[in-house]
């Protein structure tokens, strides 16, 4: 079980007082309004952010960051996950499962034949799309 969730990816700057655009890799990007720190992702190391504010336009989540306030600064954090606890995250329904917990699991056909180890989750829109 993972112990962070990934809720977005950082795309590209917005605006001059350190705004970022974010890419939602969560199936409810409104709940960017209820989070009050997400944790950056930087590939060496985690870093807690706290959220000032919230705004969206077309298919992404622009957010301010409290740490960061100029264009300079968020232009570092271009392409780094912003990941949640699973304290923060959606609760989730009967017969639901968040997509990390699925991965490495054995899939097997209703009549017990192994068909092979879960690797990814592809999201088309239209459906999901298991690699196996």
């Amino acid at each position: 079980m993972q112990e962070y969730l990934r809720v977005g990816v950082i795309s590209t700057t917005h605006g001059v007082r350190g705004e970022v655009k974010v890419y939602p890799t969560t199936d409810d990007p409104e709940r960017f309004r209820e989070l009050k720190k997400v944790i950056l992702d930087t590939g060496k190391e985690s870093k807690e952010l706290a959220i000032a504010s919230v705004k969206f336009s077309k298919n992404q989540v622009i957010l301010k960051f409290k740490e960061y306030n100029s264009i300079n600064e968020a232009e570092a954090l271009k392409g780094m996950d912003l990941l949640i606890s699973r304290a923060d995250a959606v609760p989730l329904g009967e017969n639901e499962n968040y997509i990390g917990d699925l991965i490495d699991m054995s899939v097997v056909t209703d009549t017990g034949e192994t068909l092979g180890t879960l690797t990814d989750v592809m999201k088309t829109g239209a459906n999901d799309v298991y690699v196996v």
